[in-house]
């Protein structure tokens, strides 16, 4: 009786949605498809509940009138992430998660196109789920990959793991290459329908396991730009000369201020100097910028390829830069004891850190000396006799300097700003591009004085010109999403820390002191990580939104044009200011530039960013390949469903996957982030010190799998 029900429940279902999807249909209410479709009124209730299920499932809506219609399609445009396991994403405005695309939706799209999705009823958790209806624009053109020959034919099969079909190659667009050659391919074809990609080989970079041809991969696999235009070259040719009289006119005369650059030993290009005096109490700092924009004109060639790269990429073997060399080592960098133009922002700071006054000033200055971070550190933190008496006569300024700096990190303390200090990789490499060494790079006080510094000249700069109201690029940061900062909340509590939320949002405030209560314990690093991922990304923006991480209500990036676009471009707005050029043209010329410029300069960063991390974990990799089956003590630092996470001393971290933990049957209990086993009840918790041998590696997926070693079993 009840199946009988049912089945006669699930034919007017599909009579309901048939004529729902009729052409001539005409949106009626409740009752009245009920009189249409002769509904008897025993049966009246059971109509309702049809009707419900096609609301439910997205295949009816009802109008503000209450009549049911056939749902209205909903198209969503956005960028297609592609997953290895054949699923993806889309990232889309107006929705705060990425919509979630199943295998059987992606209908051709490849990582990083423009495609157009319809939305579908339910979700895949608490994701919204859409299928690909159409690609708008193709955001990859060229791959790069491993070619593998099958005699008349070939294939590549591609580096990034976020494309899971094959390149089919004829023999005659193989351009010779043989069997595990990294190759560049242009796609002709993009398939679909269980057809695979065609391309041609446009370039064959050398074998998979030739010195730097690893590197190399990546470096095209992102596009990232190795040679300049000739133009560009021929421009930054003419202008890499000394500083002239000429170039000098009209320029606030610093040469007698004594100043220093302090960088790393290997810098080449030194874009900032930094300078330090007293009034009575007040501190004189001066943060010298390099003025770049006298050097690279709006729309010339050089400005153009600097647009274009948007920012200077440092890979673990090499720097691929904004500008050509001529220019970021030679007239830009601010090289001691030579003259150089600069844009100097010059403010007056209580011993309170209250800013007093500022000047934004075009200027001329000579650095006195090139200081390291390291002999920095060894006459502020070592006192070391022999660097105090190599630099007697800037001793004092270096104290000064310490003092003003921690007088700056306080108050931004006071505020709020979150300071993540997590050690970056350092990755020491040999001649022939083998990982020799790799150790965490600690900040230590010389880059943290030069850090301070940097942040409230830019500060300074970007509160003058948003009281302004005139047209600028900001470096914005904003608020984490509610619902991954109350996983944090509920995470934290299971180490017994707690943070203050209000409307589930939390105070930048809240996350400083969760990280002060945190250090030096053992679960510091991994609960700092988990906070860090619970932001948003910064970008450039042309609103100033504020930038929450550092709860500064202005900020932007005004210290490296070198090496960053946007910075070059604030310079440009900086000097039409000062010399009074910023009428209602030159306004609205920067209202219409200056959105395309933050967008662009923003994904440039981001790509950068990426290129970066996979060589670093490759360099990894490929350091972890060479001790196989060692041991080493490392932390838990994260744990998922299928493994747990492990972060070695030196910055390297693997997966021991949930079937290599031994002697039980293991499961992920989501509210305590635990792994635990079933029989034993045995736990593995985040932050804990574990033991753990390597067992495999993937220079593909960049992975690294650990195992237990035996003596760690029961």
């Amino acid at each position: 009786m009840k199946e009988k029900k049912e089945n006669r429940k699930d034919t007017r279902k599909k009579l309901v949605y048939e004529l729902l999807n009729d052409p001539l249909y005409v949106p009626m209410k409740e009752k009245e498809l009920a009189v249409f479709l002769q509904v008897a009124k025993e049966d009246r209730e059971e109509l309702k509940e049809v009707l419900e299920e096609l609301v439910r499932e997205g295949k009816a809506e009802i109008t503000k009138r209450g009549r049911y219609k056939k749902p209205e399609e909903k198209y969503v445009t956005g960028i297609f992430i592609g997953n290895q396991k054949g699923f993806g994403f889309v990232e889309a405005e107006g929705f705060e998660q990425d919509l979630f695309i199943a295998q059987t939706g992606v209908n051709s799209a490849f990582s990083g196109d423009t495609v157009q999705v319809r939305l579908l009823p339910g979700g895949h958790g608490r994701r919204q789920e859409a299928e690909v209806v159409k690609v708008l624009e193709r955001g990859t053109s060229q791959i790069v990959g491993t070619y593998q020959s099958h005699g008349t034919f070939g294939f590549v099969l591609p580096d990034d793991t976020r494309m899971t079909t094959d390149i089919f190659i004829a023999s005659e667009h193989s351009m010779g290459a043989v069997d595990g050659h990294k190759v560049v391919t242009k796609i002709t074809d993009y398939g679909g329908e269980g057809k695979s990609p065609e391309g041609v080989v446009t370039e064959i970079l050398g074998h998979a396991n030739d010195p730097g041809v690893d590197i190399l991969s990546i470096v095209k696999g992102y596009d990232l730009p190795l040679e300049f235009p000739q133009r560009a070259l021929v421009q930054a040719g003419r202008v890499s000369s000394p500083v002239s009289e000429a170039d000098m006119a009209g320029r606030t005369d610093l040469r007698d201020v004594v100043m220093v650059t302090i960088d790393g030993e290997d810098a080449k290009d030194l874009d900032d100097a930094v300078s330090l005096s007293m009034e009575g109490e007040v501190y004189c700092l001066g943060v010298h910028i390099a003025d770049v924009t006298n050097y690279v004109q709006e729309n010339s060639a050089l400005d153009r390829e600097a647009a274009r790269r948007g920012t200077s990429v440092y890979l673990v073997d090499r720097v691929i830069p904004m500008l050509p060399h001529a220019l970021s080592n030679g007239i830009c960098s601010l090289n001691a004891g030579e003259d150089r133009l600069a844009l100097s922002c010059m403010m007056k700071i209580d011993k309170n850190g209250q800013m007093l006054d500022y000047q934004l000033a075009e200027t001329v200055i000579h650095v006195n000396r090139r200081m390291s971070y390291t002999d920095v550190r060894g006459i502020l933190e070592e006192k070391d006799p022999d660097l105090c008496e190599k630099y007697r006569e800037l001793v004092p300024m270096f104290t000064r300097m310490a003092q003003l700096a921690a007088i700056l990190r306080e108050k931004r303390k006071r505020r709020g700003s979150i300071d993540f200090d997590f050690p970056e990789t350092k990755i020491i490499l040999s001649p022939q591009g083998e990982p020799v060494e790799i150790r965490p790079y600690e900040r230590n006080t010389a880059t943290k004085l030069i850090e301070d510094f940097m942040l409230i000249a830019n500060e300074t700069v970007a509160q003058h010109f948003h009281w302004q109201e005139l047209p600028f690029v900001y470096r914005t940061h904003d608020n984490p999403d509610p619902e991954k900062i109350q996983k944090l909340a509920a995470l934290i509590r299971n180490f017994g820390y707690s943070i203050k939320l209000t409307q589930d949002e939390v105070h930048p405030k809240e996350l400083q002191k969760l990280l002060c209560r945190i250090e030096d314990t053992p679960e510091e690093a991994l609960i700092s990580r988990l906070a860090l991922r619970s932001m948003k990304q910064a970008r450039y923006t042309t609103e100033n939104t504020g930038h929450f991480g550092l709860a500064s209500p202005h900020y932007c990036h005004f210290t490296s044009p070198i090496r960053r676009y946007p910075d070059l471009q604030i310079h440009r707005i900086i000097k039409e200011q000062i010399r009074g050029r910023l009428g209602e043209e030159r306004i609205a010329h920067y209202e219409a530039i200056l959105p395309q410029v933050a967008g662009h300069a923003s994904r440039m960063e981001r790509r950068a960013d990426e290129a970066e991390r996979e060589t670093e974990k490759l360099k990894k990799v490929q350091y972890m390949e060479a001790r196989m089956g060692e041991v080493f003590e490392g932390v838990i630092s994260g744990i998922t469903a299928w493994g747990i996470y492990v972060e070695l001393e030196n910055t390297v971290e693997g997966m021991v996957r949930v079937s290599d933990l031994p002697g039980d049957f293991f499961y992920y209990e989501e509210e305590s982030y635990e792994m635990v086993g079933e029989k034993t009840g045995k736990r593995y918790k985040l932050g804990a010190r574990l033991r753990v041998q390597v067992k495999e590696t993937d220079r593909l997926r960049r992975t690294i799998d650990f195992g237990i070693p035996d003596e760690e079993v029961g």
